[in-house]
């Protein structure tokens, strides 16, 4: 993919700006989907730059994580507790259309850059504020990393199937990049409120919450109905739906009767039809350790290509398991054009997932990249009223 000067950029969001300050990942992340859908998003940071240009995987003096979470922006450096920067910020935020931070609840506040504050100098503004367990209560105080969410939120219990087993932290930051997609869409929303109101509006967004609304919909039923709600929160299973077969892994997903019977027709095993424990559905659900079990054994004899052919044949839904190099690798990316290639100035040739939503009435045609810290402060800064060149770039 090429890279062009901002001006050239196009997307459904062409046209907004964001002022972002939020650092590490869920924030960075909600602007960036947002950047590469055409917004101009200003990543407003200090001297020392966002915590993840520190990391490790580097090349050219930049990490992995900060080019996988940054591109598309432009980057100023200010020094918040200098007044003339702290002013260039307002500034800045006066004629945006978007506010993003994540600072400890209240500090935004205390440095006169709360909604309050700033839509009183820009009424239209949509102000966004990121918190780790929200803005109110025992732990809205508390510092805050992605672990620590899964824990509260109960998904380290979720993923280990039941109360009773050792909880698990799911192994990728899932709190973080689920709230930069619920924050994403929360702006697009007051965005389009805006649209038909002509009012910005605060939002808050917390990493608990999010995680809570995400968990409801498939792993509280035990917890949906008032009154009846479960004690001690049953096992899943016993095991995963990953099966060790000759030469890999597979998952396979049986959820209804033709998927059972499928799978019995493509094994050659006509007898499980018959056994009462998986008559049905519901059934099949009360004994799923003994399901999973009985296939597992079934499988595991077998290699994986001519298992996975033969269930696809018979209309069993499975799938490879891939590694990550399988996985970039795979002609359905390709078809999707999912990993794209372009060249950053230092950081070299790189390769990346595109934004997973196409616009095609509106297509974000190129990709910027992630910048070097404080590339576009004078450009920015500069072109205020009066200017407000940092002291700290």
């Amino acid at each position: 993919m090429s890279v062009q000067d901002p001006s050239e950029f196009s997307g459904p969001l062409a046209g907004i700006r964001i002022i972002d300050l939020t650092t590490v990942i869920s924030g960075p992340m909600a602007t960036m989907i947002l950047a590469d859908q055409g917004a101009d998003v200003v990543k407003v940071e200090r001297a020392d730059g966002d915590f993840t240009r520190q990391l490790a995987t580097r090349r050219g003096g930049h990490s992995a994580s900060y080019l996988n979470n940054n591109r598309n922006k432009r980057s100023i450096v200010v020094d918040l507790k200098n007044p003339d920067d702290l002013e260039a910020v307002k500034q800045l935020a006066a004629t945006a259309d978007v506010f993003i931070q994540n600072f400890r609840p209240g500090v935004a506040e205390r440095l006169g850059l709360g909604y309050d504050a700033l839509s009183a100098l820009n009424p239209g503004l949509v102000h966004m504020s990121i918190a780790g367990f929200g803005f109110e209560g025992p732990l809205a105080s508390k510092p805050v990393y992605d672990p620590l969410v899964q824990a509260v939120s109960a998904l380290t219990t979720v993923q280990a199937g039941s109360d009773e087993q050792r909880p698990r932290l799911v192994r990728t930051i899932l709190p973080d990049k689920l709230t930069a997609v619920q924050a994403s869409q929360a702006i697009t929303a007051a965005l389009l409120s805006r649209e038909r109101t002509g009012k910005g509006q605060r939002v808050t967004l917390s990493m608990l919450d999010t995680v809570a609304a995400f968990l409801w919909a498939s792993d509280m039923n035990g917890h949906t109905f008032v009154g009846d709600e479960m004690e001690t929160e049953e096992s899943q299973s016993f095991s995963d739906l990953i099966y060790d077969v000759q030469g890999g892994y597979v998952t396979i997903s049986i959820m209804q009767d033709k998927h059972w019977e499928a799978l019995a027709k493509a094994t050659g095993r006509p007898d499980i039809l018959v056994d009462a424990r998986f008559k049905d559905a519901e059934l099949r659900e009360i004994n799923r350790d003994a399901r999973l079990e009985l296939t597992q054994s079934i499988v595991k004899d077998i290699d994986r290509d001519r298992l996975l052919s033969d269930l696809e044949a018979a209309g069993v839904p499975c799938a490879p398991i891939l590694t990550r190099k399988e996985m970039r690798m795979h002609p359905q990316l390709d078809a999707n054009g999912t990993v794209v290639e372009y060249d950053h100035p230092t950081a070299g040739r790189l390769r990346q997932a595109r934004g997973a939503a196409l616009f095609h009435g509106t297509p974000a045609k190129t990709f910027r990249p992630a910048p070097e810290l404080g590339e576009h402060t004078d450009d920015i800064l500069g072109a205020l009223t009066p200017p407000a060149l940092s002291n700290a770039s």
